[in-house]
């Protein structure tokens, strides 16, 4: 026989994930659990004869080789229950314990169990009455409060979806869901309610309720739930003393408290967000008193300010004017401003008061009149339910960060927001972070990065990884370059590393950055020798933090010394908005503000704003390459932002434009990002004959697959000419002028490139030649780079060997004579020596001469046909 069983104390998620196995395993027995929670017992009288449940005093009397688990992974032992049972876990936890022999696990962490058989009930397309939909609605509703709870996924909605789809009746769930108290539940509630204390534990609010109950027989998890919904905590410990026992309810809203581990400690066990214990032999005080005893180590430490907050924070004084605090706001986006005097905080000027303030022809008064006035502050060690809290009680939207009596930073209501994505185990993350540097990073390059660190952390600054380094270090792709953001002055730190290990530093005071060139003797004072030659980088870079603004669409950007917030929110994409601190008590610490690393999870390429664009139209043609470069797609709002910002290309130099292309071009297949520019409609506003059809896809593939640099004497940086060439391939003279100027192609290329047009018609008088001499005059004009071009642009093997045979063969042919020779012959220098010798090397290339005697029998013949020998 075989049995589906779930947890004692049953919810409507353990009933309900009994019903959907059962439709799953039709020939297993789902057997309710002796203990069951009174809104469901309520339900199942009157309902309970619509579903095939059974008690277990009403099983029969067969071996039982089989169970199913749902809703828990503790065995329930039965009576007639096989030694070598065979046990099968269907639950929504993670898997908390190494399994017997025997035993699987099936499970994700979703809101509900029910959620998991709902989802294989539906690929079934199994039928359901309306009584069975409502009660796997009620599984998923409960355990997930009505789709609210944190731990509640979109699998759970669109399983919720589909129940309703099938008649689940919502009167009827939120009916048993909210099922009034029993009098003596009311009495024990508000007991629990009066005696409940909050303590502060790692930045977490946790309640504990104990009372002496030695007459209450009913549930207590009814209870737990209701004291959750009115008080709020982070954590919930219900301690109720019967009369022999210590009964223990615990809930959790977050991952830093596993109460399953805690409730281990008494005996007891579940699941990290809800477990109980029963306590035997001990006394209500003791048992509350271990359990405070117990938190601190149990607890970590919950998000603190300092993990969220903005560094280098700008500030006005209350004497600035409304007119210069517009301005800044301006310039810079920011929404507002903490007001400081003698180096306490006096105030907060806000957007809103700036904007109120000009309306009524303020411009010229000081902030200090139209500022919201006080002294709020938080320290970078405050939790965030401390600010949560504050930003509630003082409606401001932007608090200063004050350490040891300074202002260090800002945060704002939009960095808690960026909280709603983060990474719910802070520590495991850090973990996974550093394992990726390491596997990424030489130990040398490392140790070189920790040493910059300390340093920057002696000078007071902090020290990251920006932007697409740590975009390849989240997607695996190897990372070579060394490039550093500082919260700090750049240049000093660089400097400094200077004098102490040595290196030279090159630095651009306008921009705020400094590039430190590095040798052997600098790795050797760090880490004892260079990393392997393929993964040692000659240089670090250095960035100071910076925001900036743009005056006009286009325009290069003017820069502002900032925070690395801010730094980030100048990027072009989310998901080069990712940071990772270095600084030795952060090292491994992940900054995404933006969302950038659901982005990259999901493959998506996302601007930061809606005038991204605008402010820069060359990120179009970045956009594309990434796109081509990792396999991702803009998402819809992005691409429909392009098509506004497409005329303001025109406004951007052909530097610029021509340099956002050369890095495609060195892309491993440019044509997929070029393909996505024709498509986006750049390509036409560059120039409008200026395709990427399926002709340009064929032949940048022959380029890269069949194209021999050494058969065309092809340098590395002619790689690129080549693309370039067959993109231009077809343009008429006209159509390939405009673009080479629009493009404003450097001289040594564009020369060559405006020879196009030339050396196509030489390909058609190339096609009837036979004669040798023939090939070598249509095709001599040309560099060998452009042929090139040519033998990957021309149809026909034909063609490609007679140009093979030119470059390998043809253009090596030398006559026997020279102008000396003819010199000799008594000839005087002049345009017929030149038809002389070419008329010899045309008959050298035919097999017509092969001697120098024949050469000169030839030479002889050619001047009595022109009527003398003498000249």
């Amino acid at each position: 026989m075989e049995v589906i069983l779930t947890h004692e104390n049953a919810d409507f998620d353990a009933i309900a994930s009994l019903l959907g196995a059962h439709k799953l395993f039709p020939d297993a027995v789902p057997v309710l659990p002796r203990r069951i929670n009174r809104n469901c017992r309520a339900f199942l009288s009157l309902y309970g004869a619509e579903f095939p449940f059974v008690h277990p005093d009403d099983l029969p009397r067969r071996r039982i080789r089989r169970a199913i688990l749902v809703d828990t992974q503790n065995l329930t032992s039965l009576k007639g229950m096989a030694r070598d049972v065979r046990v099968d876990i269907i639950d929504h936890h993670k898997l908390d314990r190494d399994l017997p022999e025997g035993w699987t696990f099936s499970g994700e962490p979703l809101g509900a169990t029910t959620t998991l058989l709902v989802e294989e009930l539906a690929r079934r397309s199994c039928s359901l009455s309306r009584v069975e939909a409502t009660l796997l609605l009620m599984g998923i509703y409960e355990d997930t409060g009505s789709l609210s709870f944190p731990d509640t996924t979109p699998r759970d909605v669109r399983a919720a979806a589909w129940l309703l789809e099938r008649g689940a009746n919502l009167s009827v769930a939120n009916e048993f869901l909210h099922h009034p108290l029993t009098p003596g539940q009311q009495w024990l509630y508000e007991r629990l309610l009066d005696e409940a204390t909050t303590h502060e534990v790692g930045g977490h609010s946790i309640v504990v309720a104990a009372v002496e109950a030695p007459d209450y027989r009913e549930e207590i998890s009814t209870l737990a739930h209701k004291l959750w919904d009115v008080l709020e905590p982070s954590a919930l410990f219900v301690l109720v003393s019967l009369n022999d026992h210590v009964q223990m309810v615990a809930r959790s809203t977050t991952d830093d408290i596993n109460v399953a581990d805690i409730a281990a400690h008494f005996g007891g066990g579940g699941h990290a967000r809800a477990a109980a214990a029963l306590i035997r032999n001990r006394s209500l005080r003791s048992v509350r008193a271990e359990l405070l005893d117990l938190l601190p180590r149990h607890v970590r430490p919950a998000v603190t300010v300092e993990q969220i907050m903005s560094r280098g924070v700008q500030v006005l004084s209350p004497d600035t004017t409304v007119a210069e605090a517009n301005d800044r706001m301006r310039r810079t986006g920011h929404e507002g401003y903490p007001v400081v005097e003698g180096g306490k905080v006096v105030g907060l000027l806000t957007r809103r008061a700036v904007d109120r303030a000009i309306q009524f022809g303020m411009a010229a008064a000081p902030v200090r009149q139209v500022m919201e006035p006080g002294s709020v502050t938080v320290s970078p060690k405050d939790s965030v339910e401390k600010l949560r809290r504050l930003m509630i009680e003082t409606g401001w939207g932007q608090v200063p960060v004050v350490e040891d009596g300074k202002i260090v930073g800002v945060v704002t209501r939009t960095d808690l927001i960026t909280l709603w994505g983060a990474v719910p185990n802070h520590s495991q993350q850090v973990q996974r972070i550093r394992a990726l540097l390491e596997e990424a990073l030489p130990p040398q390059t490392l140790a070189l990065v920790r040493r910059i660190a300390e340093t920057a952390r002696e000078m007071g600054y902090s020290l990251y990884f920006v932007g697409g380094l740590v975009r390849d270090l989240l997607l695996g792709t190897p990372v070579v370059d060394v490039d550093l953001v500082v919260e700090g002055d750049a240049i000093r730190l660089a400097r400094r590393l200077a004098r102490q290990l040595g290196g030279r530093v090159v630095a651009h005071r306008r921009f705020g950055t400094a590039k430190w060139l590095i040798g052997q003797g600098v790795w050797q004072a760090v880490a004892g020798g260079p990393p392997p030659p393929d993964r040692t980088p000659r240089s670090i870079d250095f960035a100071t933090a910076r925001t900036e603004f743009y005056t006009h669409p286009t325009a290069l950007p003017e820069v502002e010394r900032s925070s690395i917030k801010q730094d980030l929110h100048r990027r072009d994409f989310t998901i080069n908005t990712l940071a990772i601190r270095l600084d030795p008590p952060h090292w491994g610490e992940l900054l995404d503000f933006y969302g950038g690393e659901a982005d990259l999870r999901n493959g998506v390429i996302r601007v930061l704003h809606s005038l991204s664009f605008i402010d820069d139209p060359t990120r179009i043609l970045r956009a594309a390459r990434l796109e081509a470069r990792l396999g991702f797609r803009l998402d819809p709002r992005s691409e429909s932002l392009i098509a506004n910002a497409l005329p303001l290309l025109d406004r951007v130099s052909g530097d610029r434009i021509r340099h956002e292309l050369e890095q495609i071009l060195d892309e491993r297949e440019p044509e997929k990002a070029l393909c996505r520019l024709e498509e986006l409609g750049v390509l036409r506003q560059i120039h409008s004959n200026l395709r990427c059809d399926a002709w340009v896809q064929a032949r940048f593939r022959t380029a890269r697959e069949e194209l021999e640099p050494e058969v065309w004497e092809l340098e590395p940086e002619d790689h690129r000419f080549v693309l370039w060439g067959l993109l231009f391939y077809r343009l008429d003279p006209e159509s390939l002028e405009a673009v080479l100027r629009r493009l404003k192609m450097p001289r040594s290329e564009a020369d060559d490139l405006r020879m196009l047009p030339d050396l196509r018609r030489a390909m058609r008088r190339l096609a009837p030649a036979r004669r040798p001499s023939r090939i070598y005059r249509a095709l001599r004009p040309f560099p060998s780079r452009l042929l090139a071009v040519a033998w990957v642009a021309c149809e026909g093997e034909g063609l490609r060997e007679k140009m093979l045979r030119y470059q390998t063969q043809y253009r090596h042919v030398r006559t026997a004579l020279t102008g000396d020779d003819l010199k000799a012959m008594g000839l005087r220098p002049g345009p017929l020596f030149g038809r002389l010798l070419s008329v010899v090397r045309d008959a050298r290339l035919d097999g017509v001469v092969t001697t120098r005697e024949e050469e000169e029998a030839l030479v002889r013949r050619m001047l009595r046909r022109l009527g003398s020998e003498d000249p």
